[in-house]
């Protein structure tokens, strides 16, 4: 795979050089968040923008329906970029319409653009080859060479991730780079004991990240909503909770591998429940009790961890090597339930291993409690890519960079 490095040595002085970013950001309305995507992406940026290059940043950002929808617009996303560059960051309205054409062609050696949410054009996402191919035709029209950087989007087979390489001259950058690169420590040559901490509503989101890490990790700690279907798999009641009644055999099969295999699966003994989703707009006092895990209520819904697993799942990790944790442990946006989430946070700031925190809710969670993210090892920008990248899948937009 050619590196941003090595696109560098040979030049881009005057050449336009479309990023293929993840911009995907929450928003507020017009307001970002969580900037964390921008933030991820910037120094590939700055260093293109700095070499004299022509920069063409693009990406998605939500589900429009393949066509404009205002609600979805990077505009927002753009005027931050331009913020953390330091600089105007020119913006097309459009993808490859006469506003991307315009602004491409009205940049000087330095300058960056960000062009309109690519998922505006339905040939981004088609299923159709032909479509995507022809969407992507377009988009080769506004560059010399294609750098990819956005991680967060590199399991999908959409255009200006897969079909948009194989028409320029591509290298990866360094964002990329270096999410591959701590990847490969969680599925070459791990370091152990290698503890896995997944949380989350449903469990039919991990099954295929269970079921590949099962040969690989030593220790897997559950929690969040899917932990309910692991407790109704073993006989407990789980009252209101969230639970995947179609889940359990499956569940029950993989509880039964690992204890063959000798890994250790954890689940929570206590949790904080309600007899209703708490309030995440007012932030109102929720008033949880704490009942054991064998003990729910019914009528009531398990929110989060317990303290008892909360210092469980401390132990558990205190010793450990390697640590990948994707998904949170409760409703942490509302500060009654963030307990369990944060606990798990500061597990893996107390602990000496190398820790990767996978994308997702767990990225914005660690943000959101105030946690400082360089103390962990490495903060993903994709959740889904990484939960892929982890069951053994091939990666179509890591696959597009590598020839």
């Amino acid at each position: 795979m050619k590196t941003i490095d090595e696109l560098l040595t040979e030049g881009v002085g005057g050449k336009r050089v479309f990023v293929r970013a993840d911009l995907n950001v929450p928003l507020d309305g017009t307001t970002i968040t969580d900037d964390g995507r921008i933030r991820a992406v910037q120094p590939t940026i700055a260093r293109l923008a700095d070499a004299g290059a022509r920069v063409i940043v693009a990406s998605h950002l939500g589900r429009p329906k393949g066509a404009p929808d205002p609600a979805f617009s990077l505009a927002p996303a753009a005027a931050r970029l331009g913020e953390l560059l330091g600089t105007d960051v020119a913006f097309a309205t459009d993808t490859v319409g006469d506003s991307a054409r315009a602004v491409v062609a009205g940049l000087a050696d330095g300058q960056v653009a960000v062009i309109e949410n690519l998922r505006f054009n339905p040939g981004e996402t088609s299923k159709d080859d032909a479509e995507r191919g022809a969407f992507a035709d377009q988009l080769a029209g506004l560059a010399d060479l294609y750098v990819g950087d956005g991680f967060g989007a590199v399991h999908r087979k959409h255009a200006s991730v897969v079909d948009l390489p194989a028409r320029l001259p591509h290298a990866a950058g360094g964002l990329i780079a270096t999410e591959v690169g701590v990847l490969k420590k969680l599925t070459e040559d791990v370091a152990r004991p290698y503890a896995v901490v997944l949380g989350g509503a449903k469990v039919s989101d991990k099954l295929g990240v269970i079921d590949h890490l099962l040969e690989k990790a030593d220790r897997i700690l559950i929690g969040g909503g899917m932990a309910f279907t692991f407790l109704k798999a073993q006989g407990h009641e789980v009252g209101s909770s969230l639970l995947q009644e179609d889940q359990i055999p499956a569940v029950q099969g993989y509880l039964k591998r690992a204890e063959e295999r000798g890994v250790e699966f954890v689940l929570p003994v206590d949790f904080l429940v309600a007899e209703q989703f708490p309030d995440l707009k007012t932030k109102a006092p929720a008033h949880p009790e704490t009942v054991a895990a064998d003990a729910m209520p019914a009528g009531k819904m398990g929110l989060d961890n317990g303290p008892e697993t909360c210092a469980l799942y401390a132990a558990k990790l205190a010793d450990a090597a390697t640590v990948f944790w994707n998904g949170p442990m409760g409703v942490f946006e509302h500060p009654d339930y963030a307990e369990g989430t944060r606990a798990v946070a500061q597990a893996l700031l107390d602990s000496s291993a190398f820790t990767v925190v996978g994308g997702g809710d767990s990225a914005a969670a660690v943000r959101i409690l105030g946690f400082d993210e360089n103390a962990f090892g490495h903060i993903s920008t994709g959740g889904g890519a990484s939960l892929e990248y982890l069951e053994g899948k091939t990666l179509p937009g890591l696959a597009a960079l590598e020839d």
